[in-house]
């Protein structure tokens, strides 16, 4: 009997062929969507930066920051129906698929306009809570405002990648975050350089670029729907309440986790902001740095998840263990290409992004240390990505709290206050924050309890 992936023609059956090549080809497209998703983001910042100044580039970065809180929730939602579809996949359920798309659909798109309600009635209170400038208010607001409006989109869109990753689709996505770039650009320049709209071109621009990037999934979902079982009727969208729940259950841990990590990394900036200009500046550069350099192992786990996955729900557990040796193998040799960059041009890095002397070269300090950040991480991630193929919630929400909190602010305390490392103390405690996640990640495979532990896919 030919796997649903096969029969259908939907994305790619991730349970044949050649291990290292199928991970390889499926993380690719990821891992540029993931590039490109990264890129476009700073468009916004450079526009407004050129052509409005710091009033206009202080209300883009302030009155963004609620989508910044949102944006992970999406995704974490969107990656629990990843998760569940894929096993679902390799179990060939159909019915249980378009089950699951319709309640993904549903449940994210309402709470997308919760939070989006939300966003504009408490505007005023947030902007004043991150203690807007005075100058870049209306800014601001105005940004808020409009890119608010744009969560449904955001939602939308994540939801639909969720499903197509899944079920082994990943160059979709690419093409869709290609529309929304494009959209975003060419906006951007349209409504802020001609029309000088300032913070609010910005925003229409972005949130058009994100109802680019949805409407090119949904007319994909809606050509392909004999595909997806996929009918445009209120019944298809009616929310399946033990769905809703394995949904819910994934979800969380991946939402708690990015709020966590987002949480500790504020905490440890504004600690490091009291050193100075210099150490901030290093700082800021420093983070942009490490998490361009990340996307290719995060691509890579991305796919190794799903892939893992699928292999589960087909009973493939020999398949599935290989799967991670290989996702090792890669986000490794991207931690060895990575990490000697830092060794070898680690003021040059930095000089792309400052002119500073004295910047460069604590860069030079910051990029040596973040080589143990680099290692950990690859390390993790092939482990992790078991993890959250099999579906172990509680693990996986340990390993948030560890890596968010626990580790990143408690050993930056230890090697700050304890070992008098001065702000290097908060560089260290981000390089090796990953080290304890890693080693847990690792016990549970080579426990070999993923085996016998019950599938998502299984449970009624």
């Amino acid at each position: 009997m030919e796997s649903m992936i096969k029969k259908r023609g939907v994305g790619a059956d991730l349970t044949g062929g050649p291990i290292f090549k199928t991970l390889v080809l499926f993380a690719i497209p990821i891992i540029l969507t993931n590039l490109i998703q990264q890129l476009y983001g700073m468009v916004d910042l450079m526009v407004i930066g050129q052509f409005v100044g710091s009033t206009g580039t202080v209300g883009v970065s302030t009155g963004g920051e609620m989508a910044d809180l949102v944006t992970p929730v999406a995704m974490g939602f969107s990656t629990a129906g990843q998760i569940f579809i894929a096993q679902l996949a390799g179990a060939h359920d159909d019915r249980r698929i378009k089950d699951t798309v319709g309640t993904l659909l549903t449940f994210m798109l309402g709470l997308s306009f919760v939070l989006a309600l939300a966003g504009i009635f408490f505007c005023k209170p947030i902007l004043q809570l991150l203690n807007c400038p005075a100058e870049a208010l209306s800014q601001a607001e105005a940004y808020m405002i409009i890119t608010v409006l744009g969560f449904p989109f955001i939602f939308g869109y994540n939801a639909i990648c969720g499903v197509l990753r899944g079920m082994g689709e990943s160059k979709r996505p690419l093409l869709f975050i290609i529309v929304a770039a494009t959209v975003n650009i060419v906006f951007d320049l349209v409504l802020v350089v001609g029309f000088d709209l300032q913070a609010a071109g910005t925003a229409i621009a972005t949130t058009l670029s994100q109802l680019g990037s949805f409407l090119a999934a949904l007319i994909y979902l809606y050509k392909c729907r004999e595909k997806f079982d996929f009918v445009p009727t209120l019944s298809y969208f009616k929310v399946r309440r033990d769905i809703l729940w394995i949904l819910i259950k994934l979800g969380i841990p991946q939402v708690v986790r990015s709020m966590l990590v987002r949480f500790s990394l504020l905490w440890i900036n504004a600690n490091i902001n009291a050193y100075g200009l210099v150490v901030s500046a290093t700082n800021s550069v420093g983070n942009k740095i490490q998490k361009f350099a990340e996307v290719f192992m995060q691509g890579v786990d991305t796919a190794s998840a799903a892939m893992i996955g699928q292999n589960l729900g087909a009973k493939k557990p020999e398949r599935a263990q290989k799967v991670t040796w290989a996702t090792l193998a890669l986000t490794m040799s991207c931690a060895v290409v990575v990490s000697l960059l830092c060794v070898t041009v680690p003021g040059s890095i930095f000089g792309i992004f400052t002119a500073d002397e004295a910047v460069r070269e604590l860069g030079v300090v910051y990029l040596h240390i973040m080589v143990i950040h680099f290692f950990s991480s690859a390390f993790v991630g092939a482990f992790q990505a078991m993890v959250t193929g099999c579906g172990f919630v509680s693990l996986g929400f340990a390993i948030g709290i560890l890596d968010g909190v626990v580790c990143k602010i408690g050993l930056s305390l230890v090697f700050v206050n304890l070992m008098g490392m001065g702000y290097v103390g908060y560089f260290l405690g981000i390089g090796c924050s990953r080290i304890l996640p890693g080693l847990l990640c690792f016990a549970y495979f080579l426990s070999g309890r993923w085996r016998t532990r019950k599938l998502l896919s299984e449970r009624e």
